[in-house]
C-alpha cells in the first residue's frame, strides 16, 4: 500500500485460499494484458478466458505466457469444457490442457444437461491433472434450483475433487446466485452456507453492487469471481472499507 491507515482489514497473502479474485478475460489483446497487469497484478488470484473465447483468441499462447510470467494462473471457461463433451471430445480436451500447460479447469453444465455422476466423473478425471473449479447452477434465467439442490451439488463436487465450487451468475451478474434485476437471492446463498463452507466457494459477482454484499456479509476475504480486468483496484478498495458502499463497515463502532 502506499501509505498507512487504521482500521483496515487484513487481507490474506497471495497464493491465497480465501479472498480470491478471480477476473474474466473476454478477449484482451497482449498489450491490454500486460498494461491490466502492471496495475491489478497484485490484487488478481486467476484469470478465466471467458466462455469459449480462446477458441478464437489470436495469439494465446503468447497471452497464457505473459500471465504465466506475472505468476497469475489461468483456466478456460467452462463452456469450453461442455462444447468438448458434447461433442464426445473429452479426451481431445484434456491433451489440450497439456498442450497450453494449463494447470487449472473449469468443470460445468451450465448450457448443456448432464447428469451429476458423469460430471463429478468428469471432476475425478481432471483433478488427476489439474486443479479443478467446478461451476453450479444454470445458465438459463428461467431455471430456478432449489437451495437443497445447489447445496447437495456444491458438496457432491467438492467431494469429487473440486478446489472451489463457483456459483453461476453469467458475465452479467442476472442468473443463477442473482435475480434477472441483478438482486442477491439472498435467502439461497445464506442456506448454502449453512452447508458449504464460505472459503470453498467462488461468487461470481461482476455488478459493484454484489460485490458490496458479499463484503458486508462475509468480509475482505470473501472469494469472488468474473470481475472485469478495469473493477479490480475498485474491489479492492471495496474490500478494504475504502469506498462510500462499504466505508463505515470495518470502522471500530466507538
Amino acid at each position: 500500500m502506499n501509505y498507512t491507515l487504521t482500521q483496515i482489514p487484513e487481507r490474506t497473502l497471495k497464493p491465497r485460499q480465501s479472498g480470491l479474485t478471480m477476473v474474466m478475460d473476454k478477449g484482451l489483446s497482449l498489450r491490454e494484458v500486460e498494461d491490466f497487469l502492471s496495475v491489478s497484478a497484485e490484487h488478481t488470484d486467476i484469470i478465466k478466458l471467458g466462455w469459449a473465447t480462446s477458441f478464437v483468441t489470436p495469439r494465446l499462447k503468447e497471452k497464457l505466457a505473459i500471465y504465466r510470467e506475472a505468476g497469475i494462473p489461468v483456466y478456460f471457461g467452462g463452456t469450453l469444457f461442455e462444447a468438448f463433451v458434447v461433442r464426445k471430445q473429452f479426451d481431445e480436451y484434456r491433451k489440450l490442457l497439456d498442450k497450453y500447460e494449463m494447470a487449472y479447469a473449469e468443470v460445468s453444465d451450465g448450457s448443456i444437461d448432464m447428469n451429476q455422476d458423469d460430471k463429478c466423473e468428469y471432476i475425478r478425471k481432471l483433478a488427476t491433472q489439474v486443479t479443478v473449479l467446478s461451476e453450479v447452477g444454470s445458465k438459463d434465467e428461467a431455471k430456478i434450483i432449489p437451495p437443497y439442490k445447489w447445496i447437495q451439488l456444491m458438496k457432491a463436487e467438492l467431494e469429487a475433487g473440486a478446489w472451489k465450487v463457483i456459483g453461476e451468475a453469467r458475465e452479467g451478474g442476472t442468473v443463477g446466485l442473482f435475480r434477472s434485476s441483478g438482486e442477491v437471492r439472498q435467502g439461497l446463498v445464506e442456506e448454502i452456507l449453512t452447508q458449504v463452507p464460505f472459503e470453498s466457494i467462488l461468487w461470481e459477482a461482476p455488478q459493484k453492487e454484489q460485490q458490496v454484499w458479499f463484503v458486508k456479509l462475509l468480509g475482505a476475504n470473501v472469494n469472488l469471481g468474473n470481475i472485469a480486468p478495469h473493477e479490480v483496484i475498485p474491489l479492492e478498495t471495496i474490500r478494504l472499507g475504502l469506498r462510500g458502499d462499504t466505508f463505515s463497515h470495518f470502522l471500530d463502532k466507538e
